[in-house]
């Protein structure tokens, strides 16, 4: 049976270390809450004949495995094949139950088993292990959830870390999890009022694709036969019909390696950054993307003043919450003046893109008076309200556009096969 040397804190608040034997690590963990202790690391020894370890009497050097599991195969299993994603709400529900676990006066590391044992993914709780495993061993909750960027997001690692840095980590879950439900909410009202365009859209595809490779074809040989002359539009249709049966696996195949070449660029730090300045650059979606960013650049900010963290070290973890990383480097170069001496209202007036002129002048103000933690909560709170009323219009304004463009552009297509049949009893004469 492998033996475990563990160091924990007791009862009374010192801290103990010793060895015991158990058949995996999470028994290990339950054997040591039996005892009464809370664990700070757990490492295993070499496994060799005798209860020693390694059969002279002589313990073995131990050896922390962070993240190891008492059950490889089933870990190595999992790396190998399957995905290794956690669904959102999955992630959303993890996070709010965690945030009331510690909210509880419940410990981190015994939270964190809880949640393992409760969660019915088996993906997911490999993935809370692996978190659990990791924090046991000494790593802080964020360096552990950074380990895994394909589960928890920048932003999200960077909110741990400021409700770490500030004592309020239940906080700051709490406050993720309205995050995740509040844009798995607006993404649920956003696809509840494209699903019936979108319907239109695929059917009107699957229409377009069946004229252009039957009907149209058959439609150009009676003309043909006439000795007709087709009128411009329908000489386009009856080109694009010729392409689309000539060429439709090469087309598809094409677009296909298009696409996975555009999504490789823009996982890359380069195609990222560059994706990103355009995104800013668009009329309508570059002033909501900004408008998002700066509300949870400021919502972030003021719950760390209003928590004791000094301005620097505010600054530089709420500014990885922003997502954006031209915008990032914008703060980025406004930290830099607050920390020769500048007001922070005349620092972030650096970054135009980010905050508006009564933004910067309401925080000046906060500044002057003391009320910084406040006032950047409140505009927090103003912003968002704004955004969603922006972002209810938008929505709103999408459905009938796209039904006209769909309505356009079959509407075109009819009018192109409809036109030659009127001319064509000059032929018949």
């Amino acid at each position: 049976m492998p033996v475990f040397t563990y160091k924990a804190l007791q009862a009374n608040g010192s801290t103990t270390e010793g060895q015991l034997e158990a058949g995996g690590r999470q028994e290990a963990f339950r054997l040591m809450e039996a005892r009464g202790l809370r664990p700070i690391s757990l490492a295993e020894r070499s496994a060799h004949p005798g209860r020693n370890g390694n059969g002279n009497g002589k313990p073995a050097a131990a050896k922390s495995v962070p993240g190891a599991a008492s059950e490889p195969a089933a870990g190595f299993s999992l790396a190998l094949g399957g995905p290794r994603r956690v669904s959102g709400r999955v992630l959303e529900n993890f996070t709010r139950l965690l945030a009331n676990l510690l909210a509880a006066g419940i410990p981190l590391s015994r939270a964190l088993v809880i949640l393992q044992k409760e969660a019915a993914n088996p993906i997911a709780r490999a993935k809370w292990k692996e978190v659990h495993d990791l924090v046991v061993d000494g790593m802080s909750l964020a360096d552990a959830m950074a380990r895994s960027p394909e589960t928890f997001p920048r932003v999200y690692v960077a909110m741990v870390e400021a409700g770490e840095t500030g004592g309020f980590l239940d906080v700051v879950l709490g406050q993720i999890a309205d995050f995740q439900a509040g844009e798995r909410d607006m993404r649920g009202k956003v696809m509840t009022a494209l699903l019936y365009p979108v319907i239109l859209l695929v059917l009107a595809l699957g229409v377009l694709i069946f004229l252009l490779v039957f009907f149209i074809p058959r439609f150009q040989a009676i003309f043909t036969g006439f000795g007709a002359q087709l009128p411009l539009l329908t000489q386009i249709i009856v080109g694009a019909s010729d392409t689309l049966r000539a060429y439709g696996p090469v087309l598809v195949l094409g677009l296909a390696v298009a696409a996975y070449l555009v999504r490789s660029w823009l996982v890359s730090p380069a195609g990222r950054r560059a994706w990103e300045g355009v995104v800013l650059r668009l009329p309508a979606v570059g002033g909501l993307v900004a408008q998002y960013a700066m509300s949870r650049f400021c919502r972030m900010l003021g719950t760390l003043l209003g928590a004791g963290v000094p301005l620097i070290n505010g600054l530089n973890v709420a500014r990885r919450s922003i997502g954006n990383q031209i915008l990032v480097d914008a703060v980025a170069n406004s930290i830099d003046q607050v920390k020769e001496g500048k007001s922070l209202g005349t620092s972030l007036g650096e970054c135009r893109a980010l905050f508006t002129g009564s933004t910067l002048e309401m925080i000046s103000v906060a500044e002057e008076s003391g009320k910084l933690d406040q006032e950047l909560v409140r505009i927090a709170n103003v912003t968002e309200g704004d955004l969603d009323r922006r972002l209810r219009t938008a929505v709103a304004l999408a459905e009938p556009l796209m039904l006209f463009l769909i309505a356009g552009f079959i509407g075109t297509i009819f009018i192109g096969m409809g036109i030659p049949i009127f001319t064509l009893q000059d032929y018949i004469k």
